[in-house]
Order: structure tokens, then sequence, then C-alpha cells
């Protein structure tokens, strides 16, 4: 009998003729973030993942772990395999869940035969492995409505499982499957949500991070790649673009309307990252705006920013509460990170009377005055790039 990991399949499970192709990316995905907890072989089939461990000194604490962040999965669990006879099934379960069920109050056997040629029906099953678990542990009761613990059975094609206590997974869609997306990432709080929630949508992320040195500091950059890193564990590789932006927020501040300053800033932003996005093959770009929250994120605002380029802007953010986006924060370990008293680029220069209902007209004509292609062309040749593997 093995110990093993289970993998249910989220929407997926939804696709047609092309399901294969999603199921492809899930199956190298989990593949690689295993790979630093042992050996494994992974198999699907019937809508779940079957991970075994291959040598005694794989970490299956760590690979369970790592799997509950792998997207396109919806519940992660730890399993035993045993032959498909009923008894070999009953010791399976009262040897493998004999802690659950010591400590649990009330139980239910649930099974699932999907072998049509095992002699029992799923009902049958579940009376006799419950009823033989009832005489072994008469501290616990037989709950088949409300129970406290859940007894999983599965009958499949190539043995039977035994599992309990499901831990949820990270669901939506696994990560390079939509593609790829250039996201703008600073090192507030927003930037590395919204990264996370688009990547949990099946696309494959390149973080774009505007440094102004020396207005903002080493540790403010250092702060972003610390963010990054944290979020490989969803997003999988991700390599950072530090974009040098300090002779662009100078020109700005000499030469443009103190008003329009964070408008014209993120305006090159946008050039600079359809760039970066052109050469990475993505199809489009990703921020964190919310809309309202701040000045620059007024409708007129967006409009204005995202006028100056063609791909598409996605904001997964923009309808948010603040709260809302700070709980997913602090889910996938960003939170603390992002409240390092280290500020960004987009706190340079800040305008103590910006625009709120600016028109493009005005904007561009407010930034008419600077060479801005040759001031992005700067940009992309100073690009500094770090890698984050896992």
């Amino acid at each position: 009998m093995n110990d093993m990991i289970l993998l249910k399949q989220g929407e997926i499970v939804l696709k047609g003729l092309n399901r294969r192709y999603f199921e492809g990316k899930l199956l190298s995905n989990a593949k690689r973030r295993l790979s630093p907890f042992g050996k494994f072989e992974v198999t699907s089939t019937q809508s779940t993942v079957y991970i075994e461990p291959l040598s005694d000194d794989c970490d299956m604490d760590g690979a369970t772990d790592a799997m509950t962040k792998v997207f396109g999965v919806v519940a992660v669990t730890r399993a035993l395999a045993c032959e498909k006879d009923k008894d070999a099934i009953f010791e399976a379960a009262k040897r493998y869940l004999a802690d659950d069920l010591e400590a649990a109050k009330s139980f239910k056997v649930e099974s699932r035969r999907s072998d049509k040629s095992f002699p029992m029906t799923s009902i049958e099953l579940s009376q006799y492995v419950g009823n033989l678990l009832s005489d072994a542990f008469p501290d616990i009761e037989v709950d088949v409505h409300t129970p406290e613990l859940l007894v999983e059975l599965e009958v499949r094609e190539k043995a039977a499982y035994v599992h309990a206590r499901p831990l949820p997974g990270a669901g939506g869609l696994p990560v390079g499957c939509n593609g790829n997306a250039v996201t703008l990432l600073s090192g507030g709080i927003d930037s590395p949500v919204s990264s996370y929630m688009i990547a949990r949508r099946g696309i494959h992320l390149v973080p774009v991070h505007f440094f102004s040195f020396p207005y903002t500091s080493e540790q403010a950059k250092q702060k972003v790649l610390d963010l990054a890193k944290q979020l490989t564990d969803y997003c999988g590789r991700l390599t950072v673009e530090i974009v040098p932006f300090t002779h662009i927020q100078e020109e700005i501040r000499a030469n443009c309307p103190e008003e329009y300053f964070t408008l014209i800033m993120r305006r090159f932003m946008m050039r600079i990252s359809e760039k970066i996005a052109e050469q990475n093959g993505c199809a489009a770009l990703v921020t964190g705006e919310d809309l309202g929250q701040v000045a620059s994120q007024t409708m007129e605002a967006l409009r204005v920013t995202e006028a100056c380029v063609d791909l598409p802007v996605l904001r997964p953010l923009i309808g948010m509460d603040k709260r809302d986006i700070v709980e997913i924060a602090r889910k996938i370990g960003t939170f603390d990170t992002s409240i390092l008293p280290y500020e960004d680029c987009c706190t340079v220069f800040t305008p103590r009377h910006p625009k709120t209902k600016p028109k493009l007209p005005d904007v561009e004509a407010a930034e008419a005055v600077l060479d801005v292609d040759g001031l992005v062309l700067e940009a992309l040749a100073g690009i500094e790039r770090v890698k984050f593997d896992i």
C-alpha cells in the first residue's frame, strides 16, 4: 500500500475536445512544482491527477502544500492506495485514517466506483466499510447528514484509494494555457494580487517593475523581487524586467505641467510595457488599478493612460473593495512584504493637485515637448532581468 497525493481537477473537466491540452499544462506545472520534494510519478485519469512517490525520502508534506498552490486544482488530498478488495479497503481505511477516526465525534463513508467490474455498488461498499469502521472505533457515531469526518473511498482502474479531509486547491486554470501577459509589478498591495488573479486564469506572466534610483532605494527594488519570488508559488517561473525610470521622471518634472505628472508617467509605463510584451510574445498588459482608489484611477484617467497602447489592458481588481484586496494579499502571503516602508516610483514627484478628469488632447499636448520615442528606447536598453525558477 502506498501513500500518495490526489489532485481533483476544476474547470478543466468542462473543456471539450481540447481538454487534453489543459491537462497537459496541469501535469507539466505539477511536475515542475514537485521537483524540489523528490521524484514522483504523475499521471492523470478520470478528472484526477495521481502523484505517487518513487522513493521513501520524498517530502510528502512539502509536496502536498505545493500542490495546493497549483492553478487548475480544486482539491488536494493525501490518500492510500490498496488492492480492489472490500476487506483490503476496510483495512486501509482503518489503518490510514485511525487518528482522524479517533479524534472525530461522527463520520460517514462515501464511495465512488468508476471501475464497474468491482462486485459491489458504491452504496454497498460504503455500508460494508462503514459498519466495520463503526465496530473498530466504537466511540465515533455514524452521521450520514452532517458528519464531522467524511471517509472517501474510490475504486478506479489501477487501485482503490482511501482518503479524508481534502485541502482546498487554488482553482482556476493551469498557468500557460491562456497565453502570456506583461504585469506591472510595484511594491504595493494591489499589483501582486492582480498578478495572482490573472495568473489564476491560466496566464503566464512577465513582471515589469519601474525603478527610479536614487529617488527609490535598493531596498525598494529588493522588496519587489521578494514579492515576485513569493508569487512563483502560484505563478510558476518568472523573469522580472526592471526598467530604469529615473530619467523619464526627471524629464516629466522639468518639462510638463505638474497636474499631469502621474498621468504622463503612467503613459510611459504603458508604452514601455507594450514593447516588452512584443518582445515576449504577450497578448495583454495587466495592472493593479482599482476604479476610484486614487486620482489616476478615475474612468477618465484610465482612458488617458491606456490610449497610448494597442494591447488590451486587463484590470482584475477594477471593481474590488480595498478590504477584499488585502484579504487576498494575506491569503497568498504577499501582504507583509507589500507594507514594508520602501516607496516605489509612483510616489516620486507626486503632484499636489492631480487631474482627476483629464482630457486626452490636453495630456497629449502636455507630453508633446518630450522625446517620447527616445526616452522609451533608452529605458528599454537599460533593462535588468532577474529570473526566479521553481
